[in-house]
């Protein structure tokens, strides 16, 4: 509806600054000329809408402008409480300002949509740490939070397997994945090329993004908060790169990593239950290989090509489907867990 897309467009104006028609075209998901049309219509009810010409231009709301009207939806309105996941906050130093902003939404919310809001609070609950591991100690979590809000560089030590470093770091973004905070930095001065460390390697290992493309002063890599052995806040701040996006880049980070891992392929059978079972050992990777998974046999079990990492990783990780799989190659591959088979047999008799 229109109406709708017009209070869309006054938020994105309120929240963005100035922006360009394409951007927000680009965002409500229609054509610069519609973008232009509503602009007329918002400047024709009554909203300042101010359009800035030349290269850098684009629209802006009036200085000091700003609307009430929030218009949420039911299920919006219940969003913004999942949104806050307390752990998370807790360990960025936002607790009591993440309990006392739900608190004065829920008071400012119609009573209809409070009523919503605290029945979603009842009934569902975010916990970001993975099963059956602990999360990450993060000292220094709240003091990289305050650099990265703040833009100042980072003095820290940190350490990798080859041992430890100490790095000069313009601070990003944080990300959490899997219950484990990342840090995304760039090489502040007299930071080396290929100073950083990735994330770590191996999806059983519960690694996100690994280093981040490209080396020299401006190479933007990734942390892993919990390896940050001293941090310190300097007083001169830092440029961000230009057009650097964090969600944008810890995609492409992790797609790459995801790539330069899981660079083999096994042909696998499956049987019903190996197939059950696929997904949670492999993630992502299992789930694609059932996806292209040819039609079973007589028995149920079906042949699927599965992307592993090394070879010695694929051993444990295709180990871990017990008997309900059978690899079939590459000859290597078979060997090597047939080998490993014969020892724990030896072993237990």
């Amino acid at each position: 509806m229109r109406a709708d897309r017009l209070l869309s467009l006054l938020l994105l104006l309120q929240n963005r600054g100035l922006t360009t028609a394409p951007e927000l075209a680009a965002e409500l998901e229609v054509s610069v000329r519609t973008v232009y049309r509503d602009i007329d219509a918002l400047s024709a009810s009554g909203v300042p809408v101010l359009a800035d010409r030349g290269p850098a231009g684009g629209y802006r709301l009036a200085d000091g402008y700003r609307t009430r009207l929030t218009g949420l939806t039911d299920a919006e309105a219940g969003s913004l409480f999942l949104a806050g996941a307390p752990g998370p906050a807790q360990d960025l130093g936002l607790g009591a300002d993440l309990a006392a902003a739900q608190l004065k939404l829920q008071a400012a919310l119609p009573c209809r949509l409070a009523g919503r809001a605290r029945r979603i609070q009842e009934r569902f609950h975010l916990d970001a740490t993975a099963w059956f591991r602990d999360a990450d100690p993060v000292p220094h979590l709240a003091r990289i939070a305050r650099a990265v809000w703040d833009q100042r560089v980072l003095h820290a030590r940190y350490h990798r397997p080859r041992g430890e470093v100490r790095r000069a770091l313009h601070p990003l973004g944080l990300v959490l994945k899997g219950g484990i905070w990342y840090l995304v930095a760039g090489a502040g001065a007299g930071a080396g090329a290929g100073a950083g460390a990735g994330a770590g390697a191996g999806a059983g290992a519960g690694a996100g993004a690994g280093a981040g493309a490209g080396a020299g002063a401006d190479a933007v890599r990734t942390y892993r908060v919990a390896r940050f052995l001293e941090v310190d806040t300097a007083e001169d701040g830092f440029e961000r790169p230009a057009g650097f996006e964090l969600a944008a880049y810890w995609q492409e980070s992790t797609d790459r990593l995801d790539a330069a891992l899981r660079r083999r392929t096994a042909q696998v059978r499956l049987s019903p239950r190996g197939r059950q079972l696929l997904p949670m050992q492999f993630g992502a990777a299992g789930t694609r290989a059932l996806a292209d998974a040819g039609p079973p046999d007589a028995d149920g079990w079906v042949r699927i090509s599965l992307a592993v990492e090394s070879e010695t990783l694929a051993v444990g990780d295709l180990l871990r489907l017990g008997a309900e799989a059978e690899v079939l190659g590459p000859p290597e591959l078979r060997r090597a867990l047939a080998e490993t088979v014969a020892t724990l047999a030896g072993r237990y008799g």
